[in-house]
């Protein structure tokens, strides 16, 4: 599979678009409920045994992922681009810090997702169960489980890709994995939300079964060191 690189006509977030790259990740119900749905009702995929035992590989490949660190690109179907270096220790903890000029870090730790705009000095939270990003740092990943719907799974001759949502809210969003095969290996995510503007994160470099320094997955509110006015 091709390392992705750069669009020539893709343009560093703005304001705007820092709030669609938090959306990628937050996708909470309560955030997302007054967003028009899109259009097409999700339906499950017709899954054969032999795609069902795939799937089961994949459920343990990412069961069996304990750390990561990659760098990643990401890239929404409205022409926006960022990058930046992500941080994955499962079972619950997460990070991901975009690089400049994108001021934004996100860290997720004991059951909660934190978004931190360092330009605006605003910090907020959801329960990481909520987000897509909890799918893939929760402690036992069931894809095919009544919680998900399957709406998509493609075989490829070197890749493998998976698509779902969640069974109780189709229309909340979807979220496609892609995974290099044999051995298997997460490549990038995919994540399309209610409004149908969809981004895609590519891992770059990614190191697996390392060692991460807790501290990592620790946000203090700068917030709280600040001194008061008089």
């Amino acid at each position: 599979m091709p390392e992705p690189r750069r669009p020539d006509n893709t343009t560093a977030p703005s304001r705007s678009g820092r709030c669609r790259a938090w959306l990628w990740l937050a996708l909470a119900g309560a955030l997302l409920a007054a967003l028009p749905a899109v259009a097409q009702q999700p339906r499950p995929a017709q899954l054969s045994a032999e795609d069902k035992a795939e799937i089961g590989r994949i459920e343990n490949y990412l069961n069996g992922l304990k750390t990561l660190e990659a760098r990643f690109l990401q890239v929404t179907s409205t022409g926006e681009y960022s990058e930046g270096r992500l941080h994955l220790a499962r079972p619950g903890r997460l990070r991901i810090e975009y690089d400049p000029p994108v001021p934004v870090l996100i860290v997720a730790n004991r059951g909660l997702l934190t978004y931190f705009d360092k330009e605006l000095e605003q910090v907020s939270h959801v329960p990481l169960s909520s987000t897509p990003a909890g799918i893939l740092v929760r402690e036992k990943i069931l894809l095919l489980s009544d919680e998900f719907m399957i709406t998509g799974f493609e075989r490829e001759s070197q890749a493998l890709r998976i698509s779902l949502t969640r069974a109780s809210d189709p229309q909340e969003g979807n979220l496609a994995l892609v995974l290099a095969d044999r051995p298997l290996e997460l490549k990038k995510w995919m994540v399309t939300d209610a409004q149908g503007v969809t981004t895609t994160v590519s891992l770059l470099d990614a190191r697996t079964g390392i060692e991460l320094d807790p501290k990592l997955f620790e946000f203090v509110d700068p917030n709280f060191f600040k001194p008061r006015q008089e």
